[in-house]
């Protein structure tokens, strides 16, 4: 999944935020670049069967459920297709895009769509397309109140979890391939991820003016705004980036930058190992994902 991050400043306005929501619970809650604003988010907060998190809220807008049917009749296969969502920020300057594939098992998604209204977005444009990895969904989202493109940490976060959600509502199947599906999932992964094997962390040069840090862990909910702040802690500037949920897992790709130039070696091993202690001892309850 992916998702393009845009800075406003060092710490992107996140400090106040992150802050109030430490003392939240988690709740229940997938991939995405996205500019980050300072607005505050108010967004509806559901308690999950089991915290997944002490360090972020989750916020998920639910829809009514129904069958799961495609082309009349409901898929069930013994093959459970890899769900993937990508939110992305790079591609489109005007507005936020979702992209949602899950073999050719996903229907139009208009509970999906009213469920992203229901965050205070707008759906502008929507496609459809197949190819060898399946069906996919497309959707292009704008601010209601604003009409640009989505541009808050927490709001953004809060689109991949109501997506997820929504997957684990019509297509409970998907519940044994998403990280989520162990905490209010119809069916837990069979598999529990090892965070310390699955975490990889590396940062490249990609230009004077900024560097690439590629990261791919255990999925959870609140982890895209957990990255960020763990990034802006140590005063580095998130510029744009991709945050992409892939069953499991979830893969991240920052634009970054220190003071307006590509961070230097020994601030790129600093950034690494602040990110590599975070994501390999995470701050969850026994038995949560």
């Amino acid at each position: 999944m992916a998702v393009a991050m845009a800075s406003s400043g060092s710490n992107f306005g996140l400090y106040g935020n992150l802050k109030a929501m430490e003392k939240q619970p988690s709740s229940r809650a997938t991939t995405f670049i996205c500019s980050f604003g300072l607005d505050p988010v108010q967004l509806p907060c559901i308690i999950p069967r089991r915290s997944l998190s002490s360090s972020t809220s989750t916020f998920i807008s639910k829809a009514s459920p129904t069958p799961a049917v495609e082309n009349g009749s409901s898929q069930e296969t013994d093959a459970v297709p890899t769900p993937i969502v990508i939110i992305d920020q790079d591609s489109d300057p005007d507005a936020t895009i979702v992209e949602i594939t899950f073999g050719d098992r996903l229907g139009a998604l208009l509970d999906t769509m009213n469920a992203l209204k229901s965050l205070g977005l707008n759906v502008v444009k929507a496609n459809v397309y197949l190819d060898s990895s399946g069906k996919h969904n497309k959707f292009a989202i704008t601010k209601a109140s604003t009409g640009r493109k989505v541009d808050e940490p927490e709001l953004l976060e809060a689109i991949r979890l109501t997506i997820i959600n929504n997957l684990l509502e019509y297509h409970p199947e998907s519940s044994s391939q998403l990280a989520m599906g162990a905490a209010f999932g119809a069916t837990p992964p069979s598999e529990k991820v090892d965070v310390g094997v699955a975490t990889h962390i590396h940062v490249y040069d990609d230009s004077p003016e900024q560097s690439l840090l590629v990261v791919e862990t255990a999925d959870r909910p609140g982890l895209l705004v957990d990255l960020v702040k763990i990034i802006t802690d140590i005063n580095i500037a998130v510029k744009s980036g991709e945050f992409d949920t892939e069953g499991l897992l979830a893969k991240a790709k920052f634009h970054v930058s220190y003071k307006g130039k590509a961070i230097i070696k020994p601030l790129q091993l600093v950034l690494a190992n602040s990110l590599r202690y975070f994501l390999r001892t995470p701050s969850t309850e026994e038995g949560s994902f």
